[in-house]
């Protein structure tokens, strides 16, 4: 497997003004990726998008420098959601669209993903053959060809108008409150003005960005506060989006948590009721929950499990021709509608199935009763640890533990020095035993 020095498993992220998410570094990214995508002499393009924490504008400016540098003229988006740049990248016939987000880090982060043409996030062959660009000199193009910049005043009103493409056009919100925690990030003004615009009585929370507080106690991995709101105002349901808006968990109306498993869960059984679902397959990563694969054996769909990453199932589910798939974390995929995690968009789909279903959002949304389940991160000083022959039968032991009742799931972060060990079982007491035995070996010999 080839060392990547720049791009991660959703693109380039870090910490802002440090290796490798520097201004100089931007700046050469969009150099390299003109070169990459600018074939010949005609006029190409790209549209940069960007999330609402403070260095979003730092890095804005050296990749529109970047980019037209080579050629390449750039449209602005401003502050919109992933999936906009997915969508605008092919409605606006772009050669790539670039998104400026850490997606629901911290504002101290910030990352570059890419889009190609098509509006799909790039490969991992794509992403190397740029890398291979990037530490060459920058070819500039002549004087009378330097690319061109501006800024396009509606691709937030683009992107609201194909998000309710969405929900079937002649239904509507009437009567449903919905609370909306928006995380002071990307889809502040996009996500309450859609759900007001189709119906529903919006509270809105999290919509007042500074720069310095997206997914700050708020959003899809803090989502207490959207709890709290949707008690004290007798909600039907909350929806959590994080700082970019392409993933989503949801509240139902008794303050309940329900992760991207649940609603994968949920859609997957109603596309494939009506016969929506394409080769009746979900797409899903080797985190989602077990109880999800066996509740979808009951209903005779399959599951096709990916390598982490939202880009991955997104490739299965192109390669094979499958239309639905998605992450716990809470990406959900629709290829019928977007190109890649859609937060809103997976929430009018829930939305709709509870104006259809007539039941409250607590009897809709649990179709399923997770495994137990238990994720924990172990900084590694020591990237050999899992060669390491203590480890190995640590492992080892665990799975011959848990025989058919369980499974462990041991994998390096993509984006930090981290070993993130997981295990299911449906014996709490030994799953813990398991994964802490684990643990502590590796921590023994970091």
């Amino acid at each position: 497997m080839i060392k990547r020095k720049y791009f991660g498993t959703d693109g380039v992220r870090g910490l802002a003004n440090a290796f490798p998410m520097t201004p100089d570094i931007a700046l050469k990214l969009g150099a390299a990726a003109g070169r990459h995508f600018r074939k010949d002499q005609k006029q190409h393009r790209v549209v940069i998008g960007k999330d609402t924490r403070r260095s979003s504008y730092m890095f804005e400016n050296a990749l529109t420098a970047g980019f037209t540098s080579t050629g390449m003229d750039v449209y602005l988006l401003g502050p919109v959601p992933t999936p906009a740049v997915g969508v605008l990248t092919r409605s606006m016939r772009a050669d790539v669209g670039v998104m400026i987000s850490a997606s629901h880090n911290s504002y101290l982060d910030n990352g570059i993903k890419f889009f190609g043409p098509e509006g799909f996030k790039l490969s991992d062959k794509v992403e190397l053959e740029i890398e291979k660009l990037l530490d060459d000199e920058i070819e500039y193009a002549a004087s009378q060809n330097i690319g061109m910049a501006k800024r396009i005043d509606d691709a937030l009103g683009r992107y609201m108008e194909f998000a309710k493409s969405a929900f079937p056009r002649k239904k509507l919100l009437n009567g449903l409150k919905v609370v909306v925690d928006c995380a002071n990030g990307a889809a502040y003004k996009a996500a309450p003005i859609v759900l007001w615009e189709l119906g529903a009585e919006v509270i809105s929370i999290g919509v007042n960005p500074d720069g310095y507080n997206i997914n700050k106690d708020c959003g899809s991995t803090h989502p207490q506060n959207a709890a709290k709101a949707v008690l004290e105002h007798n909600a039907d349901v909350g929806i959590c989006l994080d700082g970019d808006a392409d993933r989503l968990i949801l509240i139902d109306n008794k303050g309940n948590i329900a992760d991207g498993d649940q609603l994968m869960g949920l859609i997957a059984s109603q596309w494939s009721s009506k016969g929506n679902l394409a080769n009746n397959t979900l797409v899903a990563t080797v985190m989602s929950n077990m109880g999800l694969e066996r509740y979808l054996n009951t209903l005779d769909i399959k599951l096709l499990r990916t390598n982490v990453g939202d880009r991955y199932v997104v490739e299965a589910m192109r390669k094979f021709g499958y239309n639905l798939g998605g992450e716990q974390s809470g990406h959900i995929v629709m290829t019928d509608y977007a190109t890649t995690g859609d937060g809103l968009m997976a929430a009018l789909q829930f939305l709709n199935a509870l104006v259809e279903s007539k039941c409250t959002s607590s009897e809709l949304i649990k179709v399923f009763e997770p495994m137990p389940q238990l994720l924990r991160n172990v900084r590694l000083n020591n990237s050999e640890s899992l060669d390491n022959l203590k480890v190995k039968e640590s492992i080892k032991a665990g799975e011959d533990a848990f025989g058919d009742i369980g499974r462990i799931l041991i994998r390096k972060s993509g984006t930090e020095p981290l070993l993130r060990v997981m295990g299911e079982c449906e014996d709490p007491k030994l799953l813990k035993a398991v994964i802490g035995n684990i643990v502590e070996t590796v921590d023994a010999i970091n």
